[in-house]
């Protein structure tokens, strides 16, 4: 039998690592998404379609020019994990009737709501509550540690 699995989609993956490494490499210079592609192994075209979303959320900031580039419109320590996924994704809900607006009830198949709903808010509020305690600044640290403690640097473990 084959495991379930509860899963972002790379949208949110590849924000965060864009993410990180402009907090990691950038600072005030801006961070070409050439450079970003490079350095995390990931597609530089899948990456401008994610950039323009984190731009209009206020979370990146474009440099223009020949020493041009992304730099995060905010300190890296008030952006959390939490934040990009849901510029994203849209809200964090492992089903579509915990993200509802607060005081909605019932589901889009269950008019009259579903039973598990207790379980799914308890499992969101979760994943929330993680996502939100992790900012930039954390992961940046985390892996600078890790590098020093002789790990991999690159925070991609596929």
């Amino acid at each position: 039998m084959e495991e379930a699995k509860l899963r972002l989609s790379t949208r949110s993956e590849y924000g965060v690592m864009a993410c990180y490494d402009l907090a990691r490499f950038g600072g005030p210079t801006p961070v070409p998404l050439k450079a970003i592609a490079e350095r995390q192994g990931l597609s530089e075209s899948y990456l401008e379609q994610l950039v323009g979303p984190l731009r209009r959320a206020g979370l990146v900031r474009s440099v223009r020019g020949a020493q041009g580039g992304y730099v995060l419109a905010r300190a890296p320590e008030t952006i959390t994990v939490g934040d990009v996924i849901r510029v994203l994704e849209g809200p964090i809900a492992p089903v579509d009737c915990v993200a509802l607006p607060d005081g909605a009830t019932g589901c889009v198949s269950r008019p009259g709501g579903c039973a598990a709903r207790p379980v799914w808010e308890k499992l969101r509020d979760s994943m929330a509550k993680v996502l939100d305690s992790v900012s930039l600044a954390d992961l940046v640290a985390d892996t600078i540690e890790s590098a020093e403690q002789g790990g991999n640097q690159n925070p991609r473990q596929d």
